[in-house]
């Protein structure tokens, strides 16, 4: 009997480590960028992106950036904390200790632990209403499927933005190639004067197509390694979250 309960204690004590890992891979991850953002700008690589760009469309693609990478700080802070809150029940209960779960007016209690907020919170008053209502059919694979999806519409605006980002970058090569052009159209006689002036018209709207470009890949390639990482978080955190339940919160009363 005892090999069982140091096995499920190790298994426990694992747990409870990994749930540093999101938030650490998250910091480590907007560590790096903030770091490349300031060579950027301590080479005057931004700012000649910046000032070459006569379309702006690379001042759009960097503010909305910045805004889906602060909607994504946010996101990553409150799984850290519902994988905190996971790795509490999935403590007390691998350690065998009698503490129930209860629903109450303002959320759920488990030992000391109170929450009110949360989408695990919801996920567990949802479950304890369940199983009171009908404890004969304690399946709970629809609240799982709601919680997923959920998380997922919330991460969906995060992976728009990454997309729209690229082809706002690819707006922008096209925007830069009609500017590249528009000189040449506009030539009526060849001189070495025009032909001076034209080519300069024509290499700001190379500079326009290339700076938007490369805004647009980086930004974005950015982006969906940042929702990337959230996701992968977010569906082990389910699947933590359904075997917990299965296991431990949707057991059938017995009869006596």
């Amino acid at each position: 009997m005892p090999q069982p309960c140091v096995v499920l204690s190790r298994v426990v004590v694992a747990q409870r480590n990994e749930q540093h890992q999101h938030m650490s891979r998250t910091l480590i991850l907007a560590g790096l960028v903030a770091f490349g953002f300031f060579v950027a700008i301590q080479t005057g690589l931004l700012r000649t992106a910046l000032e070459s760009d006569r379309s702006y469309l690379s001042y759009v693609i960097l503010l909305a950036y910045a805004g889906a990478s602060i909607q994504w700080l946010r996101h990553s802070r409150r799984l850290s904390t519902e994988r905190d809150r996971l790795a509490a029940l999935e403590a007390g209960y691998g350690s065998g200790a009698s503490t129930a779960l209860m629903a109450t007016d303002e959320g759920v209690q488990f030992g000391e632990e109170r929450w009110n907020d949360g989408d695990l919170c919801l996920h567990l008053e949802h479950v304890l209403a369940k199983r009171e209502a009908d404890p004969r059919n304690p399946e709970t694979g629809v609240l799982l499927a709601s919680l997923t999806d959920v998380i997922a519409n919330r991460h969906a605006s995060g992976h728009f933005v990454s997309d729209a980002l690229l082809r706002l970058g690819l707006l922008g090569t096209i925007v830069g190639f009609i500017l590249m052009l528009a000189p040449v159209a506009r030539m009526e006689s060849f001189d070495p004067v025009g032909a001076r002036s034209m080519l300069q018209q024509m290499s700001g709207g190379m500079a326009v197509a290339l700076y938007t470009t490369l805004c647009g890949l980086v930004t974005s390639i950015l982006l969906k390694l940042q929702y990337q990482i959230l996701d992968t978080s977010a569906q082990d955190f389910l699947n933590r979250l359904a075997v917990l339940t299965d296991v431990h919160l949707t057991r059938p009363v017995r009869e006596d």
